[in-house]
């Protein structure tokens, strides 16, 4: 489950950083923000990722 998670992560990593050169080419904040909130929701992702794998493993084990 690792595996796939992490090649959409590499995308939208991918996208913030597309998102952020057109944002410096056009001189546009919308974009940098529209890049800044993709990168932020890239890096939740894993943090909840790696949360949830811990909490379901310490549960597993009370029960």
């Amino acid at each position: 489950m690792l595996v796939p998670l992490l090649f959409i992560d590499v995308a939208l990593v991918a996208w913030s950083l597309h998102l952020m050169e057109k944002a410096y080419e056009h001189k546009e904040f919308s974009f940098m923000l529209a890049g800044i909130l993709v990168a932020i929701a890239a890096v939740a992702m894993m943090v909840v990722y790696f949360l949830m794998g811990h909490c379901m493993k310490y549960l597993m084990r009370v029960s």
